[in-house]
């Protein structure tokens, strides 16, 4: 996997995958960016997130749940001194569909924290505490 990383001026960067897609990174006023984007440890928290979510998304799909929508709602603690590291991210999944089992969401969850999410099992191998929690409605 390979990426680029090209600044622009300032504390604002474009950030390039090798996929071809990009993201602007910037930074606050307060430490000399415009706000255009997107902060670098925000960007870490939706990388988690959207890798979870993959796997949640897939594994459900392979189950044949019906699934209309799934949202991850992340919270994140980090640490005060700096390194500013996570030192707590929380995953809160909503899946709405159609007569989902409860049974298989949470089995899609914990096979994502144990087995498959690289970023999630990366950042707890690294001390970071992940929790999750989910709940399921019909629609």
């Amino acid at each position: 996997m390979k990426g680029s990383v090209s600044w622009q001026d300032g504390v604002s960067f474009i950030a390039e995958s090798e996929s071809g897609h990009s993201v602007i990174i910037d930074g606050p006023e307060s430490a000399g960016g415009r706000n255009l984007g997107i902060r670098p440890m925000e960007l870490v928290l939706l990388g988690v997130g959207g890798c979870t979510s993959f796997d949640v998304m897939s594994i459900l799909q392979k189950s044949r749940q019906k699934v209309s929508s799934c949202v991850a709602e992340i919270e994140a603690e980090r640490a005060d001194d700096i390194p500013s590291v996570f030192t707590k991210i929380h995953f809160h999944f909503v899946v709405k569909g159609n007569n989902l089992r409860e049974s298989l969401v949470e089995r899609a969850i914990s096979l994502s924290s144990e087995k498959y999410c690289s970023a999630s099992i990366m950042l707890a191998a690294a001390g970071v505490d992940i929790s999750h929690s989910f709940e399921v409605s019909e629609g």
